[in-house]
């Protein structure tokens, strides 16, 4: 490899494990973010930290200079916080914003990166029920499916400037250092776990070094542009998931937790949560991408082995 590579949301769950990847195979890594300080206490691989206000491209663009790729993971979390109209406007100008003005510095570089790859997310899909998702699938039309739908159509502007792109619409990421597996770990250790809305939605669940094997490869693959679904060939419904993880526990997974209950304690974003997404990475399957955990139960067992807990 040996790029030159700008990372933003490096400090987040799946941009940790990527930059430490990315500099075990010889990289430069160049790390945006808004607290220098902060990020270098915990990507101890990075050859600069730069100050990162996405709103003030001035402050930064030249940056982008002589760089070989930008891979854009920034973004306010979706579940961070309850919705409110000021949060959702957050989660949107994260993304959209820092989108638009990436792709602005890349427009001014003299020597463009060859590659920009971007973030999105099966949410791009809506609540599809049991339809089949391929990338040239239809999208939503809820909030999160708008979000996505605004990110993808601003990364996509910098093939107007020959430089290749990719959005990664990523799935349920599982992993043992936090995010959505760590979230449902809870009831599970108390007897009480059990499936999410009516459970019968299906979850596009990804192992994380899988997530990031698939960065590595459309890094390094220019026959990746456009969308790439990032999820295991082997969707499961949230019943599924409920009961192998119990299985891998030994724990109980009988307690439903209804819809109703979801809007209670997440309000709006509870749709999210019960969102069926029937998502199928043809793209990588296509190009001959071999993913390390294709069943739900042995990507478990990996991930709560190392924690003790299987």
């Amino acid at each position: 490899m040996n790029k030159k590579i700008i990372i933003t949301g490096a400090t987040g769950l799946i941009g940790r494990k990527l930059c430490k990847a990315l500099a075990e195979l010889g990289n430069d890594l160049s790390i945006f973010t808004s607290s220098p300080e902060n990020a270098s206490k915990i990507i101890h691989h990075a050859k600069v930290f730069i100050r990162w206000d996405f709103n003030k491209v001035n402050e930064w663009e030249k940056y982008v200079e002589n760089q070989d790729a930008v891979i854009h993971l920034a973004g306010a979390s979706i579940a961070g916080k309850r919705w409110n109209e000021n949060y959702k406007r957050e989660i949107f100008n994260s993304r959209i914003v820092s989108t638009q003005n990436l792709v602005y510095a890349i427009s001014k570089a003299q020597r463009k990166p060859t590659v920009f790859i971007s973030s999105s997310a099966t949410g791009y899909y809506g609540n599809k029920e049991n339809d089949l998702l391929i990338e040239n699938s239809n999208s939503g039309n809820d909030f999160l499916s708008n979000v996505c739908k605004a990110w993808e159509s601003e990364a996509e502007k910098v093939e107007q400037l020959n430089v290749r792109r990719v959005s990664i619409r990523t799935g349920i990421v599982l992993s043992n250092e936090g995010g959505a597996l760590k979230q449902l770990l809870t009831p599970f250790k108390f007897f009480v776990g059990g499936p999410l809305g009516s459970g019968t939605q299906w979850f596009p669940w990804i192992h994380i070094d899988d997530l990031v094997n698939i960065f590595l490869s459309t890094l390094d693959n220019t026959f990746f542009n456009g969308p790439v679904n990032a999820a295991a060939p082997n969707p499961v419904t949230m019943n599924q998931f409920a009961r192998t993880l119990g299985k891998v526990l030994h724990r109980p997974s009988i307690f439903k937790v209804p819809l109703s209950a979801l809007r209670i304690v997440l309000g709006e974003s509870a749709e999210a949560v019960a969102a069926s997404q029937r998502v199928i990475p043809k793209k990588l399957l296509d190009n001959g991408f071999k993913f390390q955990f294709e069943n739900l139960e042995d990507a478990l067992k990996d991930l709560l082995n190392k924690k003790g807990l299987a």
